[in-house]
């Protein structure tokens, strides 16, 4: 049974089993290679970057109301770079 968490103020369901970020990647990219029926996937890291740098981007400014100097210092990244991403993303206007 899943239950609930509240942090800033956003509502969050988990599960039970608190089962860690890696352990969801490993999973999602063998169902990927299961998937593929013996096909080769080409470009690899950057379709994995690509679908896990947007939602972390997302969550961190959700997380800091959108405050991007908050949000650069969470990621331990520069504002210039957060500012790029977060306009590769479409998560800002330019």
């Amino acid at each position: 049974m899943a239950h609930t968490n509240t942090t800033n103020g956003k509502e969050l369901k988990a599960s039970n089993s608190k089962k860690p970020l890696h352990k969801h990647t490993e999973d999602a990219l063998k169902f990927y290679f299961a998937s593929l029926n013996g096909d080769r996937p080409g470009d690899l890291y950057d379709l994995v970057m690509g679908e896990v740098e947007r939602p972390l981007f997302k969550a961190v400014m959700d997380y800091t109301d959108g405050n991007q100097s908050q949000a650069a210092g969470i990621l331990g990244i520069n504002r210039g770079t957060l500012r790029k991403k977060l306009k590769t993303y479409a998560l800002i206007q330019s």
